[in-house]
């Protein structure tokens, strides 16, 4: 299996590692230590030296209840990022973490690889079409309603049902425009209960039947906190144990705030197979 970044195929037989790289005041975890281009290339810097093999580049802060931003403004945050570290490092991989058509465009003309949309398309009429056009890498994930409001959409009639039905009219709608390097993203923490998380990754190998990478976005969510009576500062063991379950139950891609403790789990599971 493997997906076609800038020309490169990249080989998805062996788990790799997506390094977060956010650049909002807000996020959960990392919110505000980006702010300069000093620190945004030590961080980059760093994920790269231990492992990772792409870095996804968010401006929009899809927390729970946070708040909405213009695209003006999006834009004014992510480009000058996207511009600074393709030409700072000129063989990253980078992941554009945004659900909007027109960063898009602006984020692949300056340099990125592929593209990360919450909404898989769902927000953006214009998404599908202009991923296919550029012929990038595509990962959706699943979400119900919107960052806003996700926190407030967790009736499903059949949870793992109602989300495989997701992903196969997604896959489906992308497929039909000429979309096939697709990677799958079940959504941990978005529109889902902490039990309905863990009924989610008990069961992650059912996702296998679609024959696309999976990803597996765990670091340091309220799923893990929550559960350990802590916080996202205090979740790196808890983000390593859920992250080991993913990569037995099929996970491709682990996205992660702390890229060593993510190798470290792919080299012990790897020994382990």
């Amino acid at each position: 299996m493997t997906i076609n970044c800038r020309g490169d195929l990249i080989e998805l037989s062996k788990p790799l590692v997506m390094g977060i790289l956010n650049v909002t005041p807000d996020s959960f975890y990392d919110g505000g230590k980006y702010r300069n281009e000093k620190a945004i290339l030590n961080q980059v810097d760093k994920m790269l030296t231990e492992g990772a093999t792409f870095v996804d580049v968010g401006a929009y802060s899809s927390r729970p209840g946070a708040a909405a931003i213009s695209s003006e403004e999006e834009l004014r945050r992510i480009l000058p990022i996207v511009q600074l570290i393709v030409k700072e490092f000129p063989e990253s991989i980078l992941s554009i973490d945004t659900f909007r058509s027109e960063i898009v465009v602006q984020c692949l003309d300056a340099g990125a690889a592929m593209i990360n949309d919450i909404s898989a398309g769902k927000l953006d009429d214009q998404m599908l079409t202009t991923i296919a056009e550029y012929k990038v890498p595509y990962i959706m994930m699943h979400m119900k309603g919107t960052p806003q409001s996700m926190k407030e959409q967790t009736e499903y009639e059949n949870l793992l049902e109602d989300i495989l039905y997701y992903f196969s009219e997604r896959i489906a709608a992308a497929r039909t425009l000429g979309i096939h390097d697709i990677i799958i993203d079940p959504g941990f923490g978005f529109s889902k209960t902490v039990e309905q998380n863990y009924q989610l990754l008990g069961s992650l190998e059912l996702f296998q039947t679609f024959n696309v990478p999976i990803l597996a976005g765990l670091s340091r969510k309220s799923m893990i906190y929550k559960v350990l009576e802590s916080t996202a500062k205090l979740a790196l063991n808890g983000t390593s144990a859920l992250n080991m379950l993913a990569l037995t139950k099929g996970a491709t891609i682990l996205r992660v705030h702390d890229v060593k403790e993510a190798m470290e789990c792919i080299k012990l599971y790897e020994q382990l197979k």
